[in-house]
C-alpha cells in the first residue's frame, strides 16, 4: 500500500502538469504587462470604466443594498473600499457588494464565446485585492486581463453545454476569472494559480433559472467573492487539485456535455478574448439586444404606422428561449429579460438605455401589453443570441422583416470609448456629480500611470456636501 500511493500521487501531478487547468493556470500566471497590446490594454481600460460605471450606478438598488446590509450586520476587517460609498469592508465583503452592484442593472458588458459577463465578475474581485495591497494601475491592467482570459478560455471549453444545461456562466466560469486575476495580483505562480482554479471551481456556483431576480446580480457578487478566497486560500497554502476543471467528477465532468479541452492551447483568432467583448447600450439582457436594434429600425421606418402593427414575429437563436424569453413581465427585473416586453419599449419610444426605463412606466403601457400581445417568437439555427429578426404585418395587410446581428465586436476602438464614455456621463453623473464624473473618465483614460489603485476607488466615492 506504500508503494502504491506515492505513484498514484506522481501520477496525477504530471497529468495536471499538461491539463486544461495547467494550461489556463501558466497563461495567467505568466502574462505581464508588456505582453499585452496597445489595443488590449484600451479594451482593459473600457471594461474598467464601462464596469465602474454601471457598478456606480447600481449602488442603491435593492439588491446592493439589501447584500450591503446584510455585511455591515455581519463586521470585518476594514481594508478595501466600497464602490460609491464611503468606508471600508473586507476584501471578500468589497467583492461581494461591488460585483452585485455591477450587475444589478444588467448593463455590464458581456461575450458571447463563454457567455457570459466576465468584468462583473472579474473586476470587483482585483478591484478589491488591489485596493488592499496598494497595487498600481499596471497591475490591475494586468490581472485583470489575466483573469478576462481565464475565466473566457474556462468558457469556450464548456460551450455550449454548459449554458444550455442551466448554468449562468457569470457565476460558474466566471469565478474561475476573478481567481485567475487574483491569483495574478498576488503574484501566485502556476502550481498555486492551478490550485486557486481550483477551490474556485468546487465553489462556483449559478442557475439560469433564477433569471430576473435578485439572485442574477448576486451571481457576479459571489463569483467575485468565490475568486478573492480561492486565491487568497491558495496563497496561503490550502491544497485541492491541480486538475479541477478536467478531473473525473471535476467541474466539466459536471457541469457540460460538451467539454473541449483542447481548447485551452487555442488562441482566438484575434489573439485575446477581450477583442470578442460586447458592451451594451441598451439595459437589459444581451439576448434581447438584436430584437431591440430591428425594433428600432422598424420604428424609424413605419413611424406613426406602428400603431398599425397586427403582429410581430421574432426569429432568434433557440439559446433565447432559455435566457430572455418571459412573455409577461411583472417587474423591472423581468422586463430586461423579456423579448417581446423590450421589443414593445423600442417600438413605442421607451429609452431602452436609461436604467430606470424598464420599471412601472412602460410595465403599465397598454401599447407595449398589445404588442407582447400579438408577438410570437420562433427559433433560427446558427446564429449567435444577438443575432435576430423581426416582421411586422400590418393592418392593410403589408408585411417588413429586418435583421440586425448585435454579437459583433466593434472594429473602431476610438469610436467605441466615446460611446462608452457618453454611456458613463449618463450612469454616473447623476450620482457623484459631473465633476466627480469627469475626474473618474480622466483617471481611467491615465489607469496605466496610476501609482496606487485607491486612488481610482477613492474618485468612485459621493463627494461630501
Amino acid at each position: 500500500m506504500n508503494d502504491i500511493t506515492p505513484k498514484a500521487g506522481l501520477r496525477r501531478q504530471e497529468s495536471a502538469t499538461t491539463g486544461a487547468t495547467h494550461l489556463v493556470a501558466a497563461d495567467a500566471a505568466m502574462l505581464r504587462y508588456d505582453d499585452l497590446s496597445n489595443g488590449d490594454r484600451e479594451l482593459v481600460r473600457q471594461c474598467v470604466l464601462d464596469t465602474l460605471g454601471v457598478a456606480i450606478a447600481g449602488i442603491d438598488e435593492d439588491v446592493t443594498r439589501i447584500v450591503r446590509d446584510f455585511c455591515q450586520r455581519e463586521g470585518s476587517t476594514p481594508v478595501s473600499s466600497l464602490i460609491g460609498h464611503g468606508g471600508r469592508m473586507s476584501v471578500r465583503q468589497a467583492a461581494l457588494i461591488n460585483g452585485t452592484a455591477a450587475h444589478a442593472l444588467d448593463y455590464d458588458d458581456c461575450n458571447l464565446i463563454m457567455p457570459g459577463h466576465v468584468s462583473a465578475a472579474v473586476l470587483p474581485a482585483v478591484l478589491s485585492v488591489a485596493d488592499a495591497r496598494g497595487s498600481s494601475g499596471r497591475d490591475l491592467i494586468t490581472a485583470f486581463a489575466a483573469g478576462y482570459e481565464a475565466g473566457s478560455s474556462v468558457g469556450a471549453m464548456l460551450a455550449p453545454g454548459h449554458y444550455d444545461r442551466g448554468f449562468h456562466a457569470t457565476g460558474t466560469t466566471g469565478t474561475l476569472g476573478a481567481a485567475a486575476a487574483c491569483a495574478r495580483l498576488m503574484q501566485l505562480d502556476v502550481e498555486s494559480t492551478a490550485q486557486a482554479l481550483s477551490i474556485a471551481a468546487t465553489t462556483a456556483a449559478g442557475l439560469k433559472g433564477l433569471f430576473g431576480t435578485m439572485a442574477k446580480p448576486f451571481h457576479a457578487g459571489r463569483a467575485s467573492e468565490n475568486g478573492v478566497l480561492a486565491a487568497e486560500l491558495a496563497a496561503a497554502g490550502f491544497f485541492a487539485r491541480g486538475d479541477a476543471i478536467e478531473c473525473r467528477q471535476g467541474f466539466a465532468d459536471t457541469h457540460t456535455p460538451t467539454f473541449d479541452p483542447a481548447l485551452a492551447q487555442v488562441r482566438p483568432a484575434a489573439g485575446r478574448y477581450l477583442h470578442s467583448n460586447l458592451f451594451k447600450y441598451h439595459a437589459a439582457c444581451y439576448g434581447t439586444h438584436g430584437v431591440i436594434e430591428c425594433a428600432l429600425l422598424l420604428r424609424d421606418q413605419l413611424g406613426e404606422r406602428v400603431a398599425q402593427i397586427d403582429s410581430l414575429l421574432l426569429e432568434v437563436a433557440p439559446e433565447n428561449d432559455k435566457a430572455c424569453n418571459i412573455p409577461h413581465p411583472n417587474s423591472s427585473f423581468e422586463s430586461r429579460f423579456s423579448m417581446r416586453h423590450t421589443v414593445g419599449m423600442a417600438l413605442t419610444g421607451h429609452d431602452t438605455a436609461a436604467a430606470d426605463a424598464y420599471g412601472e412606466e412602460s410595465l403599465s403601457d397598454e401599447r407595449i401589453a398589445r404588442l407582447r400581445a400579438v408577438t410570437t417568437v420562433t427559433y433560427i439555427p446558427d446564429v449567435n443570441m444577438a443575432h435576430s429578426f423581426i416582421t411586422a404585418r400590418l393592418s392593410d395587410g403589408s408585411t417588413v422583416r429586418l435583421g440586425f446581428d448585435a454579437g459583433t465586436p466593434a472594429s473602431d476602438l476610438g469610436s467605441q470609448h466615446a460611446k462608452l464614455v457618453r454611456k458613463f456621463r449618463a450612469l454616473v453623473a447623476p450620482v457623484l456629480g459631473a465633476s466627480r464624473c469627469e475626474s473618474l473618465i480622466d483617471a481611467i483614460d491615465a489607469l496605466d500611470q496610476m501609482q496606487n489603485v485607491s486612488a481610482l476607488l477613492a474618485l468612485t466615492q459621493r463627494a461630501s456636501v
